[in-house]
């Protein structure tokens, strides 16, 4: 996907038309010059998006997800395995997966960790409990 934007300073500087070649040359390069001013552009290239597996898979790697799993299994004695679920697909407005990371009791699911996948850059935000808020993993306190 490819986005710009163009500002331009005054439509009078592109409808003004020239009475020779030198005012044709210093038409273009003093309405360069004013793009160069008051242009702000945005150009994102096409990139490879990440599904919705490779998503799943960079938070179930996680080294915080990873040692959580093994704490509960080994304090229910492998009766609470962890397990994790895409919960969420990007949309225009939200452009990332929602992952969740579970508990699976017999007869429910309990909630250990919800996470953000940005896509396409596989960013990986966790929710922060007590602020209520997605922040990076450098500045997330699981425990």
């Amino acid at each position: 996907m490819a986005s710009l934007l163009v500002g331009v300073k005054s439509h009078a500087d592109i409808t003004q038309i020239p009475t020779n070649h030198f005012d044709i040359k210093l038409n273009t390069s003093q309405l360069v010059s004013d793009l160069n001013n008051y242009t702000t552009a945005n150009v994102v290239q096409d990139s490879k998006e990440i599904d919705e597996k490779t998503a799943l898979n960079l938070v179930w790697k996680l080294r915080q997800v990873q040692r959580k799993a093994k704490e509960i299994e080994r304090l229910s004695k492998g009766s609470i395995r962890v397990g994790a679920m895409v919960n969420g697909s990007p949309t225009p407005d939200e452009p990332y997966y929602t992952v969740q990371v579970f508990e699976k009791h017999p007869n429910e699911n309990v909630t250990i960790y919800w996470f953000r996948v940005l896509n396409p850059s596989g960013s990986i935000q966790a929710l922060d409990l007590l602020k209520n808020e997605y922040v990076s993993l450098d500045k997330w306190k699981p425990d």
